[in-house]
């Protein structure tokens, strides 16, 4: 198996996120995770969010996931479906 290789430009607001979400798969207050590991996560929880929200669409009206679930990365239409807003 190949590996692609990407170099990733950082733009100010780039390293912020970036540096945001470190703090949050940090172990501790001393713990400096590679950005490998930060992307990891973040792609992990992008992943499992749109599972959690398709699952509790049968447990809740959609008015209850949109309120819960909206946000800047996912997108929810009132009684339609997911949609990405970065492409």
């Amino acid at each position: 198996m190949t590996t692609k290789r990407t170099t990733l430009r950082l733009s100010d607001e780039r390293k912020r996120l970036i540096e945001q979400a470190e703090q949050i798969v940090a172990s501790g207050p001393h713990d400096e995770p590679p950005t490998s590991e930060v992307i990891d996560a973040a792609l992990t929880h992008l992943i499992e969010s749109q599972a959690n929200i398709d699952d509790a669409r049968s447990e809740h009206p959609p008015h209850v996931i949109q309120d819960i679930a909206n946000t800047s990365v996912i997108g929810l239409r009132y009684r339609t479906s997911v949609e990405s807003k970065w492409r």
